[in-house]
C-alpha cells in the first residue's frame, strides 16, 4: 500500500533541532539553501562553542530542544551567545513516533516541527530572576532539612520515653527547646527546669510536664541529640546567609514585592516566592490561564469518547 507524505508549510527558513543528553547533543539542520545534515557534539564548553560556530556559519536563525532534566541549561547558556533564537520545548509536546526513537531521529523530528512553526517555547525567566529562584529554592531545601532534623530529635526523645510532644504544642519553640537542652545537659532538677520556662499559655500543668519528660536518656541518645542540634544550628546559619543574599537580589523588585503584599494572606516571604517563580513580566503569559498552568494550579484535560481520563498534569518547565 502506497503511503502519501504529508508536507507542512515551512515557516522558518533555516532551523536546528537539538536532542540533548548528559554527555552529548545531537544537532540536525534543515532549511532553504542548506543540506540537511546531523552532527553529534560533546557537551563540554569547547564542543558546544564548535556547535554554535557551525550553526552560525550556516546562518541558522532558530533552534529548538526539549527540556531534558537539567542538561539543556548549559547548552542554552552557551548557544544564546550566538545569533540564534533558541527555544526550549516541553518534552511532552514533541514526542516522536514509538519505535523510531534514536538521537538522530529525535533531532530531525524536532527540527521538522520547528521549521514548520509547530513548536512553542517555554517561558525561561531572565538571569536575575533565575538567580533569585536558585537562592529561594535552595533556602526552601535547607528549611526542609532543618524541619526533618527537628522531627528526628522528637523521635529520639520518644525512644527515650520522653513525650515532650504530648505536653508542648510547638516542639521547636522556646519552651520545648529549653526543656530539651536541660535534659541533654543532664539536669535532674526537673521541677526547677520546668519553673524556669513555664508560662500560663501552656495547657499542661508543671506536674504533667514533669511526668512527660521523665524518661531514660542514655549517653548514646545524648550524643545523637547534640549532633542533631549542631546540624540544625549550621542549617539556620546557612539560611540566614541566604536571606542576606536574597535581600540583595530583590532590590530591583521592591515595588512589585510591595504590591504583592497588598493581597490578603501574602506576606513578604510569599511575595518573594511569587517573584522568584514567575518573574515580574506577565506579558510572557498570553492570559491568566497560561499562568495558572505554568504554576501547576490547573489539572490536565484528557477526554476521549466523552469520558474523562486521568493523566499527569503537564505544565511549563521549571528551571
Amino acid at each position: 500500500m502506497k503511503r502519501n507524505n504529508i508536507e507542512f508549510e515551512q515557516v522558518i527558513e533555516r532551523g536546528c533541532g537539538l536532542d540533548v543528553h548528559r554527555d552529548t547533543v545531537t544537532a540536525t539542520v534543515m532549511g532553504k539553501g542548506i543540506i540537511t545534515q546531523t552532527r553529534t557534539y560533546n557537551t563540554t564548553t569547547s564542543s558546544l562553542r564548535e556547535l554554535g560556530s557551525w550553526l552560525e556559519s550556516l546562518q541558522v536563525t532558530d533552534g529548538a530542544m526539549e527540556s531534558t532534566g537539567i542538561y539543556w541549561k548549559p547548552v542554552m547558556h552557551i548557544l544564546r551567545t550566538y545569533p540564534i533564537n533558541l527555544i526550549v520545548v516541553n518534552a511532552q509536546h514533541i514526542k516522536n513516533v514509538p519505535g523510531r526513537k534514536t538521537d538522530k531521529a529525535d533531532s530531525q523530528w524536532i527540527c521538522k516541527l520547528l521549521i514548520s512553526g509547530l513548536l512553542k517555547g517555554s517561558f525561561i525567566p531572565p538571569e536575575n530572576i533565575q538567580e533569585l529562584r536558585n537562592l529561594h529554592r535552595y533556602k526552601t531545601k535547607l528549611i526542609q532539612s532543618a524541619a526533618s532534623e527537628k522531627n528526628r530529635i522528637i523521635r529520639v526523645l520518644e525512644d527515650s520515653n520522653i513525650k515532650i510532644a504530648s505536653v508542648v504544642t510547638d516542639v521547636s519553640g522556646h519552651t520545648a527547646t529549653y526543656l530539651i537542652n536541660g535534659l541533654i545537659e543532664g539536669r535532674n532538677d526537673l521541677e526547677n527546669l520546668i519553673a524556669e520556662c513555664y508560662h500560663k499559655k501552656l495547657k499542661k500543668s508543671p506536674n504533667q510536664i514533669k511526668e512527660a519528660i521523665t524518661g531514660r536518656l542514655t549517653a548514646n541518645n545524648i550524643f545523637i541529640l547534640k549532633s542533631m542540634q549542631k546540624h540544625i544550628a549550621s542549617l539556620e546559619e546557612q539560611i540566614a546567609e541566604i536571606d542576606i543574599e536574597i535581600e540583595k537580589h530583590i532590590k530591583d523588585f521592591e515595588k512589585e514585592i510591595e504590591l504583592l503584599q497588598t493581597i490578603p494572606g501574602v506576606g513578604k516571604k510569599g511575595a518573594i516566592s511569587i517573584v522568584a517563580e514567575i518573574g515580574v513580566d506577565m506579558n510572557v503569559f498570553p492570559n491568566e490561564h497560561h499562568l495558572a498552568s505554568y504554576s501547576g494550579m490547573c489539572p490536565g484535560n484528557n477526554e476521549s469518547a466523552g469520558k474523562k481520563k486521568v493523566q499527569e498534569h503537564v505544565t511549563g518547565i521549571f528551571i
